[in-house]
């Protein structure tokens, strides 16, 4: 029998420098609790120092195709975002499969 895998959802953004205090506290005292009452699971956060590349990546993994969907149709998914954008910019996301480790 074949393991489910899940699915993992990518989100790319850069912080505001001078929002990055008001960040923190709205990714832990809401974006983080929203997305884990959806049934989203955080599985990494990435903060790049130096090179071309967004200064975050933050991963989520979803236990299938359909909950991501559901998530993605939310009204707290587009809540959470439409705030999140108020302290970063060029937010991008994406769902690909499950494999572990870091993926981009």
């Amino acid at each position: 029998m074949k393991e489910a895998r899940g699915v993992k959802l990518l989100l790319t953004y850069e912080v505001i420098q001078d929002r990055q205090q008001e960040y923190y506290q709205f990714v832990m005292g809401r974006y983080l609790p929203g997305m884990q009452s959806l049934g989203f699971q955080m599985s990494e956060a990435w903060h790049t120092a130096y090179g071309d590349a967004p200064n975050r990546l933050v991963g989520f993994v979803a236990t299938d195709e359909a909950e991501m969907h559901k998530l993605l149709d939310s009204e707290l998914w587009l809540s959470l975002n439409e705030e999140l954008e108020s302290f970063v910019v060029n937010f991008d996301y994406k769902f690909v499969p499950y494999r572990g480790g870091f993926q981009f």
